[in-house]
């Protein structure tokens, strides 16, 4: 006797669901070396990720659509304005991609608080949708056809330790086995500041170059320059670093432009013990460097 197989009718596909972290970006140290004609600027800067950030999931469609949700989610706007849609339409083009997909976005970071949350989005959104199209891009492909969306976006495709240095976007990757697995908390007092401002304000002195040997010797030794000018704008910035200092952290600094600040712990009991001492009207995430 012979079975018939079943199969679905023409047209008619299983929802199979893909999802991607967006790792939230660490500046372990950032300096500014140079302004730029074009407007932009020349730094050195170490990056590093968290294990945690925002949360993409999609699954196949005609076409390409975004939903927002999660705590912050009501601040952005599911259309073209949107980097994951951005990179999306980006990928359909340089790929020739017919299908669409259905995107999801669940916002845990703060918009615009120095952790590359729209570059981590995009970057996690470009991942994600490699996998779902079955396109097998390298990551670096995928950060070099980002590039133009963000100066972040490259460090971000990839999420691993770096060394960066143009805007940003000139990557070189670092032994980092003496920084990952790390605790870290994340601290934002749920105020944002321009990186446009920030940036605009930099008193245009070079102070030296980030270390190029050990990572955890350069960012000890390392700064961010965009600090004091972002706590000039959100004094909430030196009441945070101040906060976190009384922990003794192995290291504490603003991440980018602000207002997230990080504190780097040696064990998970520091951490919390430092997370107690917080304002609570602050927002906190504790993580692990990966």
């Amino acid at each position: 006797m012979s079975v018939a197989l079943w199969s679905p009718p023409r047209g008619l596909r299983a929802i199979v669901e893909h999802s991607e972290i967006a790792f939230a970006k660490i500046n372990l140290a950032l300096h500014v070396r140079k302004r730029r004609g074009d407007g932009y600027h020349d730094i050195e800067t170490l990056f590093a990720f968290a294990q945690h950030g925002d949360v993409l999931s999609a699954h196949l469609a005609n076409a390409l659509s975004l939903k927002i949700d999660g705590p912050f989610g009501s601040g952005l706007e599911p259309d073209e304005s949107n980097l994951v849609l951005q990179a999306a339409l980006l990928m359909q083009s340089h790929f020739g991609v017919s299908e669409g997909a259905e995107i999801r976005l669940e916002k845990q970071l703060p918009i615009a608080s120095g952790i590359g949350g729209g570059s981590a989005d995009a970057a996690a959104a470009a991942r994600l949708l490699n996998r779902l199209w079955g396109l097998g891009a390298s990551e670096q492909l995928l950060a070099d056809i980002l590039a133009p969306l963000g100066a972040d976006i490259p460090a971000c495709v990839f999420s691993q330790s770096s060394f960066g240095s143009g805007t940003g976007t000139a990557l070189a990757f670092l032994d980092d086995s003496n920084i990952t697995a790390r605790y870290l908390l994340l601290v934002n007092p749920l105020q944002s500041v321009s990186t446009s401002a920030i940036f605009s304000a930099w008193n245009g002195v070079d102070g030296g170059g980030v270390g190029r040997g050990d990572i955890w010797h350069a960012a000890i030794e390392g700064r961010n320059d965009l600090e004091p000018i972002a706590a000039a704008i959100c004094p909430a910035i030196t009441e945070i670093l101040d906060r976190l200092s009384l922990s003794n952290p192995a290291l504490v600094r603003m991440s980018g432009s602000g207002a997230t600040c990080f504190a780097l712990f040696d064990d998970a009991a520091a951490l919390e013990a430092a997370r107690a001492k917080l304002d609570q009207n602050w927002w906190s995430m504790a993580s692990m460097l990966r």
